[in-house]
Formats: structure tokens, C-alpha cells, sequence
């Protein structure tokens, strides 16, 4: 397993998830989005696992500009330009991933 966390320091769930695999002795890489980014490789495997619009954090109150933008491909420029519109964590192994806390799909990914 080669698992990525990209999370948000004040996330809460960012910090379950951490918890999860930090419980079961999993070895992660865990990448702080608003510090550091998602380069844009990483974030189209990431849609081609779970969807563009279950990558939008709803919660955030610039993520109504979003849905105004009427191409894909502008709303993934505008998700690498402001990482703080995606919702976190964004937990990866290899071409799988989830968005959120679930640690029901991380069981089947030991």
C-alpha cells in the first residue's frame, strides 16, 4: 500500500484518517493542501477515482463560484489555484481513492 492523505491542518477528519492508518501501523504520506498543493496528475487520478463534484467542498463559501463555471476542465484549474476548495481528505493507494472519512473503503485496500 502506498497511501497519500492531502488534508487541511485544522480539518478534523484530515486527522481521524491519519489516525486510522496510524492505528494499523500503515505507513503514509501525509500532504498538507493549503501548504503545498495537489499537482495537477494528482488531482485528475484522483477525479478519475471519485468524480469532480464530490471533490468540491460545499462547506466552503467560495465553492458556489464553482458551479457557475460551465467546463471541467475550469473547475479543475480553479481547484489548483485555491486547494482550500477541495474537500478533504483526500486519502489515495495508487489509482483508488476517497474523499472524506472512510474508513469502510480503506478496510478493503489492506
Amino acid at each position: 500500500m502506498n497511501i497519500q492523505i492531502f488534508g487541511k491542518s485544522k480539518c478534523f477528519d484530515t486527522k481521524k484518517a491519519e489516525r486510522y492508518f496510524k492505528e494499523r501501523r500503515v505507513k503514509f504520506q501525509a500532504v498538507d493542501l493549503i501548504k503545498y498543493g495537489i499537482s495537477r496528475g494528482e488531482l485528475t487520478s484522483v477525479i478519475r477515482a471519485v468524480g469532480l463534484e464530490a471533490l468540491i467542498d460545499q462547506k466552503n463559501p467560495d465553492a458556489a463560484l464553482l458551479n457557475y463555471l460551465a467546463y471541467d476542465e475550469d473547475k479543475v484549474e480553479k481547484l489548483l489555484e485555491s486547494p482550500k476548495l477541495i474537500k478533504t481528505p483526500v486519502v489515495r493507494n495508487g489509482k483508488q481513492a476517497t474523499v472524506g472519512y472512510q474508513p469502510e473503503v480503506w478496510k478493503g485496500w489492506e
